[in-house]
C-alpha cells in the first residue's frame, strides 16, 4: 500500500526544478504520480528502470525519489552494442546524469543487451522493475522471452514488475514483431506469465480513447514523435500520446 508520505515523496520528485518544461508537459499523458503509486514505488526501495532511452524521462523522477533511502538502477543499452541508435542514446543519457550529480549521482547504470548483457542488478535483489513503452522493441528484436526471464530472475520474491506499453485493440491479430509499436494486453500478459510472473492488476491510468491505433507510421505518428511532421499535425496533436496499458505483475516464487 502507498501512504500519504509515499505519495508526497513522488510528487516532490515530479515537481523538481531539474525537470524541463518539455518533459513536464508530457505528465498529462503519462500520469507519473498515479502510475508510480499503482506500481507501489516507495523511496526506500531498490528499483530498476529498463531502457530509459536518451532523455531518461522517468529517470528524472525515479533518481531523486530513490537517492536518499533507496537504490536506483538504470538498465540501459550496452556501450559495446555496435548499434548506432543504442550507443547514441546511451551517450546522451550518460551526459545527462553526469551533468547533475546532485540529482543522478547515485544512479547505477547497468546494461541489458541480449544475449551478452543480462545482469541488470543482482538476482533476487530488487523490489520493483519498471519498463515504459519497451515491450514492442523486445518483440522486434526477438528478445522478449529472454528479457522477461531476466526481469523475473532479478526481482525479489514478492517484487513487482510494472509495465506501461502502447496498447493494440483487444482481440486484434498480434504482429510478432510489433512493427506498429502496438501490442495487445493479452500478448504482454502471456509473455510475463511464460517467464513465471503472476498477473496482479491492470489500470486505465494511461488509457487514451482518442487513439484508434491505426496510423500511417504506427505509434510514432502521434506525439511526441510526430513522424509525419506537419502533415495532419493538428489532428495528431489533438489525439495526444498513444493509448497505453498499465499492468502489474508479481514474482511469487524463485
Amino acid at each position: 500500500m502507498i501512504s500519504t508520505t509515499d505519495s508526497t515523496n513522488i510528487q516532490q520528485a515530479i515537481n523538481g526544478s531539474h525537470r524541463s518544461e518539455q518533459h513536464k508537459s508530457r505528465d498529462q499523458y503519462r500520469h507519473p504520480q498515479q502510475t508510480l503509486e499503482f506500481f507501489e514505488v516507495k523511496a526506500n526501495m531498490s528499483v530498476v528502470e529498463i531502457w530509459p532511452g536518451g532523455t531518461g524521462w522517468y529517470t528524472e523522477i525515479l533518481a531523486p525519489l530513490l537517492k536518499d533511502e533507496g537504490t536506483f538502477y538504470a538498465a540501459h543499452y550496452s556501450a559495446n552494442s555496435g548499434i548506432p541508435y543504442f550507443t547514441k542514446n546511451l551517450k546522451k543519457f550518460s551526459a545527462k546524469i553526469n551533468a547533475q550529480p546532485e540529482i543522478y549521482g547515485k544512479t547505477i547504470v547497468t546494461a541489458l543487451q541480449p544475449p551478452e548483457y543480462l545482469t541488470i542488478a543482482p538476482n533476487n535483489s530488487v523490489d520493483r522493475i519498471l519498463t515504459f513503452r519497451n515491450v514492442h522493441n523486445w518483440m522486434k528484436n526477438n528478445q522478449a522471452d529472454t528479457i522477461f526471464k531476466t526481469l523475473f530472475d532479478t526481482l525479489k520474491v514478492g517484487g513487482i514488475l510494472g509495465i506501461v506499453e502502447h496498447r493494440a485493440v483487444a482481440g486484434s491479430n498480434q504482429d510478432p514483431k510489433a512493427l506498429s509499436g502496438y501490442v495487445t494486453e493479452q500478448h504482454v500478459i502471456a509473455l510475463a506469465k511464460k517467464a513465471g510472473f503472476t498477473f496482479v492488476a491492470k489500470s486505465e491510468i494511461n488509457a487514451n480513447t482518442k487513439d484508434s491505433t491505426l496510423h500511417p507510421k504506427g505509434v510514432w505518428t502521434l506525439p511526441p514523435s510526430l513522424r509525419l511532421k506537419d502533415q495532419h499535425r493538428e489532428k495528431y496533436l489533438a489525439i495526444g500520446e498513444s493509448d497505453r496499458m498499465t499492468l502489474k505483475f508479481v514474482k511469487q516464487h524463485l
